[in-house]
């Protein structure tokens, strides 16, 4: 078995940076972008309720719609290799078909079960987090599990020298419309939380990475 090395695990944090544009000529191969994708897939979430879906978005004609309204991402999207929406879902409440379904039907927890812990987690939900005061409250939270995976996807990416760039600079509102009509956000039940590219870069950073130092950033509590 290989040995993990500290250093290289390290190096891929170093050098990765938020390409603005990618080489168009440079593909991802099937199976580097299926083990990206594996890892957002297996990635934790809080409750394991896994509220998200990714769209792989790879038609150019629908890559460009979501250009128009996405200031952040006009060098990416017509450049990237591959280019991932990550969808929150809107019903992530313990009690919703949803999350009954998921935790019965995939998670397999016996119905007996599920009874007793779905009251703790709807008290977590309700009474811990404030959920369900506002209808955004409970979607940014199954948000906020999406950006779990995308780091997990971009590290994962930047592990085996794939460039990417996280992207939250577009129009929230246009671009949920935009997938709407193409019948991708199954009748409501997600919106846009999150998009990432992938791909190689075109050209290297024009300044080194910069970061405030450790001792700013991290306290040891004993």
């Amino acid at each position: 078995m290989p040995t993990f090395s500290v250093d290289k695990g390290l190096a891929a944090f170093h050098t990765r940076h938020a390409v603005k544009t990618f080489d168009p000529s440079r593909k991802i191969s099937e199976d580097d972008f299926n083990f990206i994708m594996e890892t957002a897939r297996l990635s934790p979430s809080s409750l394991g309720y896994e509220p998200w879906k990714f769209l792989i978005v790879q038609n150019a004609e629908l890559r460009e719609q979501i250009r128009t309204v996405s200031f952040g991402a006009q060098g990416q999207l017509p450049t990237a290799s591959h280019f991932v929406i990550l969808l929150a879902r809107n019903d992530a409440g313990t009690y919703s078909d949803y999350v009954q379904q998921h935790m019965t039907g995939i998670k397999k927890v016996p119905a007996e079960t599920w009874t007793q812990m779905s009251q703790a987690y709807h008290g977590f939900q309700h009474d811990g987090l404030k959920l369900f005061e506002n209808d955004r409250a409970l979607f940014d939270w199954a948000g906020k599990q999406t950006y779990i995976a995308l780091g997990n996807m971009l590290t994962a990416a930047a592990q085996i020298g794939i460039d990417s760039c996280p992207i939250e600079g577009f129009d929230y509102e246009r671009v949920n419309e935009i997938l709407d009509r193409e019948g991708l956000l199954e009748n409501g039940a997600y919106g846009v939380s999150v998009m990432a590219a992938f791909g190689y870069r075109a050209q290297e950073p024009s300044r080194a990475k910069s970061r405030r130092d450790y001792d700013s950033v991290i306290q040891w509590v004993e």
